[in-house]
């Protein structure tokens, strides 16, 4: 019986492909598993037992992920799994920052008690709100991952000129981006041409700040900023003067601050994009198939620390999986233990990713306690899969 905890609600959707072999619950100790959205787990002390840790979201922000890899605790994530629900709420946000809509609401709503001049009210005031068509204008999608490729596509089906910037776009992803979006070398390029700016990206230290004061002079006057990714990648401080100025026209988030709010050229949302009956029940479903396909299987797939790695299983094999350094003579360590142990290894895989690497072993032959602590000496994490 395997013990998931549950750190935030999960979409039932999700749980339920739990099965019988699974107990799940907000309050579990000493868990194999455990599923979470956005509670936060930096100041959490994790189980010696944990095997891994699955987000519904694409974002791990709220997950110690170094702290993780350390233990051997494999993170996932759902990359894709909210792609529609981001795209449109971005593909909202082009429209909004472009006709002044949110605005144009309020200015409404001070009309009540107007009676029979609302109407002339409305005709005399409407001219404050105009703003252009999107049909025609330039679009840089900076990021071209699941959102990014959905949000150009769409985009070029709207009319409009779309650039799109990825320097480690994938080979699965090139093939999904329409042949109507106009690959772009450079930032630069999307900055000089543009007149709407998508971010998609990552936050990391290479992309923290990327909309900055250097990158904002190259724009062209009046450019409209659209973050649906995370706040940080925007410098506040040279955004805020860029609006003042109208260097900038307009800028739309779902992670709002402070200095943001009420701001008229500012469309402020309370973090929405994955908001979405369908995206939670996507999310969860995704996370809980990755989960569990670890559990009893060991196969990784969508982890933000560790090689993807999957293996159809030997018949009449156990399973050894190793999670360890990635240093020379490793495998070849693991091999001869096995070789001196009277264990066959029938079938093998290993990968790695960065200072940490995973393999996998279908085995035969009497696998000892004594064999499997002699396999412990040598990795981070150690488990045998019957």
């Amino acid at each position: 019986m395997y013990k998931v905890l549950c750190l935030n609600k999960i979409s039932p959707i999700g749980t339920k492909r739990l099965g019988e072999s699974y107990t799940f619950s907000p309050e579990m100790e000493n868990p194999d598993g455990i599923l979470v959205r956005s509670a936060a787990m930096h100041d959490m002390e994790l189980p010696e037992n944990l095997l891994a840790i699955a987000r519904a979201g694409a974002g791990v922000n709220n997950i110690p992920v170094q702290k993780c890899s350390e233990q051997g605790i494999v993170v996932f994530n759902t990359p894709g799994a909210n792609a529609n629900a981001v795209k449109e709420l971005v593909l909202c946000a082009l429209f909004l920052t472009s006709r002044k809509i949110p605005a144009a609401m309020d200015w409404v709503k001070t009309l009540k008690g107007q009676g029979d001049q609302v109407s002339k009210l409305v005709e005399k005031g409407k001219s404050q709100f105009a703003g252009p068509e999107i049909q025609g204008k330039a679009l840089g999608v900076v990021g071209l991952g699941a959102i990014g490729i959905l949000v150009a596509n769409a985009a070029v089906q709207l009319g409009m000129e779309v650039y799109g910037y990825d320097p480690f776009l994938s080979v699965d992803s090139a093939w999904h981006l329409s042949s109507g979006v106009r690959r772009s070398l450079s930032l630069e390029e999307i900055y000089q041409n543009c007149d709407y700016i998508t971010l998609h990206l990552p936050l990391n230290n290479d992309t923290r700040g990327t909309i900055n004061a250097e990158a904002i002079a190259k724009m062209k006057d009046g450019a409209r900023i659209l973050n649906f990714a995370r706040g940080e990648l925007v410098d506040e401080a040279a955004l805020e003067e860029a609006m003042a100025s109208g260097k900038v026209a307009a800028y739309a988030t779902d992670f709002p601050t402070d200095s943001q709010l009420g701001r008229e050229n500012v469309v402020a949302l309370p973090h929405l994009g994955a908001s979405t009956p369908e995206s939670e029940d996507n999310c969860a479903v995704m996370a809980v198939d990755q989960l569990k396909d670890y559990l009893e299987n060991g196969n990784i797939k969508n982890s933000v620390n560790l090689p993807a790695l999957s293996m159809s299983r030997e018949p009449g094999t156990r399973r050894i999986c190793l999670i360890h350094k990635n240093i020379p003579n490793t495998i070849a360590t693991f091999t001869t233990t096995c070789g001196e142990a009277g264990i066959n290894i029938e079938n093998m895989q290993s990968k790695s990713r960065g200072e940490y690497a995973y393999t996998v072993l279908d085995v035969s032959g009497d696998l000892t306690p004594q064999a499997v602590d002699s396999l412990k000496a040598l990795a981070i994490k150690v488990r045998v899969i019957d």
